[in-house]
């Protein structure tokens, strides 16, 4: 049988000793979990979140009520079915729905801001493990993730080889490009330029950055969609006018529709949160942290691992996936590889797709 979501706080017992070589004491990890664990612990599934996602994976989120963000992909009989796994997932460290970041309170009794040590995603595995030990499942039936929680799967498979059986990646990458960290800095700049920012202890005023948490997510939404996508939905059509106002008012639907996302996005998200969870995507590179070859990471895994792109994905396009698949052939690892064709650029892991669901059903079964 299937049992409801539960959202939980786990404490992590002992410090974590970070890639920047500060340590965090302790830290806590939100989380929720769908469907009920084996007795020997061999069911668990752990799906790692993207950049601005969190736990509430197939539950309504608390503050904009909002279904979960891949409701359709987890709960029983879907894809990944919660009759028969026990899913997991965390809020990584860094963030603002119930882990340690920024907006958490430091020992001295005021929030972190911009004292909370720069982070990794190494470093946000290096949470998720501690809670799988917490949990005491010692090898994961499968870990997924999509985008940023593609990175977190790769990187579990590199550095704790022996935690997962199974390693299903979407949409992502082995390493930040330039291009990737280009725009994570016109987003940064745009926070840090917000005079509500106030360098970053702003949780006490009465304003908060939104006005450049808004331009960020605005300028990171535009790297998800693809342009045949924002052509077929918006065009150059007017929002709510038969002609042109020669202003500057949000005249185009596209322009609308980014402010709407930029503005909702402020309701749920921490300024400095997202400074520091996109610097820790920048910092990502597999390869780098295994002496430069990507290979070398995934020396004698005994993981399963399936990559899965999308042709009009160019933040993180085929060729990423590609590399990732050669390099766990030169491995010897076990892999799988499909690029699969949909509309909506980086965001089609989000949105219905047939063919996803197919593959992800049989991969994680």
């Amino acid at each position: 049988m299937n049992a409801a979501p539960l959202s939980k706080v786990f404490c992590i017992p002992a410090p974590l000793t970070l890639d920047s070589g500060q340590v965090l004491e302790g830290g806590e990890i939100g989380y929720e979990t769908y469907g009920t664990l084996a007795a020997d612990a061999s069911n668990a599934v752990l799906v790692c979140h993207a950049l601005t996602g969190d736990q509430y994976l197939a539950s309504p989120h608390p503050i904009t009520g909002k279904p979960g963000w891949w409701e359709r992909m987890v709960g029983p009989g879907k894809p990944i079915d919660t009759n028969r796994h026990f899913v997991i997932c965390a809020n990584v460290i860094g963030s603002c729905m119930g882990s340690t970041g920024p907006v958490s309170i430091a020992p001295d009794g005021a929030p972190y801001a911009m004292r909370f040590p720069v982070i990794t995603i190494r470093d946000m595995v290096r949470g998720l493990v501690a809670l799988l030990d917490g949990m005491g499942i010692a090898r994961l039936h499968a870990v997924v993730g999509g985008s940023m929680g593609g990175m977190q799967a790769l990187s579990l498979a590199a550095n704790w080889p022996e935690r997962a059986a199974r390693v299903l990646v979407i949409a992502s990458t082995a390493r930040h490009s330039a291009q990737n960290i280009a725009f994570h800095e016109v987003g940064r700049q745009a926070i840090m330029a917000d005079p509500a920012w106030a360098g970053g202890d702003y949780y006490a005023l009465d304003a908060k950055p939104d006005n450049g948490l808004a331009v960020a997510r605005m300028a990171a939404h535009i790297t998800y969609l693809s342009e045949a996508g924002l052509t077929e939905k918006f065009g150059r059509r007017l929002q709510d006018r038969e002609a042109k106002g020669f202003g500057f008012d949000a005249e185009f639907q596209v322009e609308s529709y980014l402010r709407y996302q930029g503005s909702g996005f402020t309701r749920r998200f921490d300024a400095n949160s997202y400074l520091y969870i996109t610097r820790a995507m920048d910092y990502y590179d597999i390869a780098e942290e295994h002496g430069g070859k990507l290979a070398d990471a995934f020396a004698g895994t005994s993981a399963r691992f399936c990559l899965v792109s999308f042709d009009t994905d160019w933040l993180y396009p085929t060729a990423e996936s590609r590399h990732i698949v050669h390099a766990l052939n030169a491995a010897g690892a076990k892999v799988s590889f499909v690029e699969l064709s949909a509309p909506h650029g980086h965001d089609s892991f989000l949105l219905p797709h047939d063919q996803l669901d197919r593959v992800v059903k049989g991969f994680v079964e």
